[in-house]
């Protein structure tokens, strides 16, 4: 995953990756050049009985409630299948988070009450739609370009639980998220901590909307008298190049077969209301499956409604209904045989690992060699991995490709030190996928 030519589906993927427990996000590029993101799920989690299924179900929900005028969310792309992957890709980039702002150091209190405010908003229109969000934690929280905070991974929390949170849940965690805003803001601005606090104290008594109303309520008590989203998105566009403008598109990659797990809609069915007018009937627009069944059904209806002998033209649209057809059938049987293929594979998973380092001190210019072991089931798969140093920022990402009945893999790091110093090198070993993470390190000392 650490290659950027690598794509899936259209999208080309970068090496900014990072964990959840989900799987691993990474940035990426969409078809149109577009900054946009993809999570590979975590095998060990998307492959247990009825995770996909829910996780296919709670997209499709999103999407809908999004065609329906619903905004505040990370649009979902599509869930396709490659090989025994499960992949979900976001037509909007995922980073930076709010986590990673503050990592970076304390956001500006204007900021800090327009994510609040946004946040809160956005759960208060699940809420009436009649779904949650399950997860609100600064990791879900994704800041714009311009300052706008996203909420991401709606419901695929609960999805993979397989349970259904309460807007309770969802109040409480932005309370909690209220919390550590008004902490990060502490130091530079008293006031607005204190409104955060009170904030999050009316989100678990009164709910969201008085809450929102607290942080609105009182702009006197913000530096500038205030809500502004210039300092939020200043500091998105610095901690993220995935914040900034989209760049030119790129012609895809051949990357064989892909296959959406998206269903394609009922025409008979009535549209759904998951709340006050909020309407999950989807537009004429699609994916291509959608197109070819919509059109296929529109040419038939046009044909039966003519009477007599049918007309040239009415021929045409009968033999592109019935080219129409073979098309869908193929790429359902093609999503049937990925579907069956998913269910049956075996899953890898990891046994142990385990990191060796040469026990004397090396001298003047050396290139050491730290050995890394990593112990499967023996099944087949991939392993993603990184060696990360103590003494500098380089991390050296590698996939490994395992073959079904080895159980053993080497996976060595070559550290070369020059200078003259006295420094504990330590090598650490990080195995990402298949989950859950595991870590292994070893040390030796460098003289010179």
């Amino acid at each position: 995953m650490d290659n950027p030519r690598h794509g899936i589906a259209g999208f080309r993927l970068t090496e900014n990756t990072w964990i959840t427990e989900l799987g691993n996000w990474i940035d990426a590029i969409s078809p149109d050049g577009r900054r946009a993101g993809a999570l590979l799920f975590d095998p060990k989690i998307i492959g247990l009985p009825g995770v996909r299924e829910r996780v296919v179900a709670t997209v499709l929900t999103d999407q809908r409630l999004v065609l329906g005028g619903l905004t505040g969310l990370i649009p979902v792309a599509d869930v396709v299948a490659a090989g025994d992957q499960v992949w979900l890709l976001t037509a909007q980039a995922v980073s930076p988070t709010l986590s990673d702002l503050l990592t970076a150091g304390p956001i500006d209190a204007g900021g800090a009450a327009a994510v609040l405010a946004e946040t809160a908003q956005t759960l208060l229109a699940l809420h009436a739609a009649g779904v949650t969000h399950g997860s609100v934690h600064p990791g879900t929280v994704v800041i714009t370009a311009e300052g706008a905070a996203l909420l991401s991974e709606r419901g695929l929390s609960d999805a993979i639980r397989g349970q259904i949170s309460l807007p309770e849940r969802d109040a409480a965690a932005w309370a909690s998220l209220a919390r550590g805003l008004a902490a990060s803001v502490m130091r530079s601005a008293p006031r607005a901590a204190a409104l955060f606090e009170r904030a999050a104290v009316i989100a678990t008594t009164h709910g969201l909307g008085a809450a929102k109303s607290v942080v609105l309520s009182e702009p006197a008590a913000l530096p500038g008298g205030a809500i502004r989203h210039d300092r939020l998105a200043q500091a998105a566009r610095g901690r993220s190049a995935f914040a900034h403008p989209p760049v030119e598109a790129q012609p895809p990659l051949d990357e064989g077969d892909i296959v959406t797990l998206l269903a394609v809609p009922n025409p008979h069915q009535a549209p759904v209301h998951f709340g006050p007018g909020v309407s999950t009937q989807a537009p004429q627009a699609g994916t291509t499956a959608e197109r070819i069944w919509r059109e296929g059904r529109d040419q038939v209806g046009t044909v039966q409604r003519g009477a007599g002998r049918p007309s040239r033209a009415a021929r045409a649209r009968r033999w592109r209904t019935i080219l129409a057809a073979i098309v869908f059938a193929i790429i359902m049987g093609g999503a049937i045989v990925a579907w069956l293929k998913l269910s049956s594979a075996p899953d890898l998973a990891i046994a142990s690992i385990d990191v060796v380092a040469p026990k004397k001190t090396q001298g003047c210019n050396s290139a050491v060699l730290v050995t890394g072991k990593i112990v499967t089931n023996g099944e087949a798969g991939e392993i993603t991995y990184e060696w990360r140093k103590n003494l500098d920022k380089e991390v050296v990402k590698q996939t490994l490709h395992t073959t079904s009945g080895q159980t053993a893999y080497s996976v060595p790091l070559r550290w070369t030190l020059k200078g003259k110093t006295t420094v504990k090198a330590t090598a650490t070993l990080r195995v990402l996928s298949p989950g859950p993470l595991r870590t292994d390190k070893a040390s030796f000392t460098y003289k010179c």
